[in-house]
């Protein structure tokens, strides 16, 4: 499994080595491509990114489109979730909530951030919250992205899980259907 935190210092570093890491998270998750985000600043509890007004991402209004925008909240929480979620647990989006304050006229600065005790308190919900933002500082987009936080299952386990269903699957595989 890819330490995304780690990957981000390493590449970021480097000179164009936001945009490369901006571009390997995208291969990870795909469906990010789609708005193109940048990132500015990862660390844990905080991830920043942008998202270029540019045609592919603009409604008929010819201004970024909240859905994008939403694209955007939603990449920038995931790589603050992958900086900040403590050895041993895991996430999952549980679900957002997000209010439409302004027109998105320009590029979009979009910003996650929660508190370092949610994480530390091995609570199940973690709230993070999120913002785009346009150039001249006006906030577009507010809201709240909740995460379902467990611990991860142990490996002797699922190795355990993947042994007792080998046997029979190499059972089934060798048999022939008549």
């Amino acid at each position: 499994m890819v330490d995304t935190y780690a990957l981000y210092r390493r590449l970021a570093s480097y000179p164009q080595g936001r945009r490369l890491f901006s571009l390997v998270f995208e291969q990870a998750a795909p469906y990010f491509r789609t708005s193109r985000p940048r990132f500015v600043e990862l660390r844990p509890n905080y991830a920043e990114l942008t998202i270029a007004k540019r045609r592919r991402v603009q409604n008929h209004l010819g201004t970024v489109h909240v859905i994008a925008i939403c694209n955007g909240l939603e990449a920038a929480m995931g790589a603050l979730a992958e900086a900040t979620v403590p050895a041993g647990r895991r996430w999952i989006p549980k679900g957002m909530a997000v209010d439409y304050t302004a027109r998105a006229t320009s590029d979009i600065t979009c910003i996650a951030e929660t508190d370092a005790g949610l994480w530390a308190s091995g609570e199940a919900e973690v709230t993070v919250r999120v913002r785009a933002v346009r150039e001249d500082g006006a906030t577009v987009v507010a809201g709240t992205i909740r995460l379902h936080v467990t611990d991860r299952p142990t490996s002797p386990g699922l190795a355990q899980g993947r042994q007792a269903r080998s046997p029979g699957c190499r059972e089934q595989v060798g048999r022939s259907v008549r």
